[in-house]
């Protein structure tokens, strides 16, 4: 049986997400879906990197919400959550950045990832009437699983923001309609086991994963985990509706000899990363 992609009450009515999906779909390409962490290396820079990344090609952004204890991410982001935390970055200040890209940009998805923790501490309903506010289109929170739907993910749904589920190469069969029972804007496909930033995933590999995703859904899948280049972008690109590429990025700024040129160079591969897109299927 297949879930369609409306099956919550507000977030998949029209959403930004489901709008970019659809552009990028009939323009026969793969969506490129960019992590940063907010506040990373410092306010200002974070800022200034956030808002030219959908100029350099980003379709959807994900914004890293800072958190002390990032169990499902790999050193690189975890570095990257220590250096936003170290320079002062709160939930009010990656909000309020959220805030700020929406005054230039009313079109760009914005998806915040990180952990419930913060979320529950500000309290649900707070945080979902804030992050509305901001202009915020869909929540990835790692650590509610869907027996815990109650706590956020249906809340969203009903305040209009998506709730997207990760789904694993261990996701099976029985598994995959619970994670997709109230999934909405996309499926984030995990190419590989581990934390963020492991190895590079195979591709006939994961194109058989999702295709068997796709024998239960029809909202888009995008694939991350270990998506580092231009050309591994493009091989999943042929194949998935989405690509997500986030320690690379992270990585770029961390080794840059200053933020503003930390800036540059993500926005440099964002770049290169769109263009692999573009003609990938061609």
């Amino acid at each position: 049986m297949s879930i369609s992609a409306t099956n919550t009450d507000k977030a998949a009515t029209d959403s930004r997400l489901d709008r970019r999906f659809a552009t990028v779909r009939a323009e026969n390409r793969a969506a490129l879906v960019t992590y940063i962490t907010a506040g990373d290396p410092g306010y200002d820079a974070s800022l200034a990197t956030f808002l030219g990344m959908a100029e350099a090609g980003a379709d959807v952004i994900e914004l890293g919400m800072p958190f002390t204890d990032p169990m499902a991410d790999g050193l690189a982001i975890q570095h990257a959550t220590q250096r936003a935390l170290k320079a002062g970055q709160t939930m009010d200040r990656t909000l309020a950045m959220v805030s700020e890209f929406r005054k230039q940009d009313q079109d760009t998805p914005i998806v915040l990832m990180g952990y419930y923790n913060p979320i529950y501490r500000r309290g649900v309903a707070r945080f979902l009437e804030q992050a509305n506010e901001a202009g915020v289109d869909g929540l990835i929170v790692v650590d509610l699983p869907p027996e815990h739907d109650d706590e956020l993910c249906l809340p969203a749904a009903k305040a209009g923001i998506s709730f997207i589920r990760l789904a694993t190469p261990t996701t099976n069969s029985e598994r995959l309609p619970r994670v997709l029972a109230n999934t909405s804007g996309f499926l984030y496909y995990v190419s590989s086991n581990g934390v963020t930033g492991g190895a590079a995933p195979t591709a006939d590999k994961v194109e058989a994963e999702v295709g068997r995703i796709r024998e239960h859904t029809d909202i888009p899948v995008a694939v991350g985990f270990g998506i580092r280049t231009a050309e591994q972008a493009a091989r999943i690109g042929r194949f998935a509706d989405g690509v997500v590429v986030g320690s690379a990025l992270i990585d770029l700024q961390a080794n840059a000899e200053t933020p503003e040129q930390g800036t540059r160079d993500v926005h440099a591969l964002t770049r290169e990363l769109a263009k692999a897109l573009q003609t990938a299927r061609k």
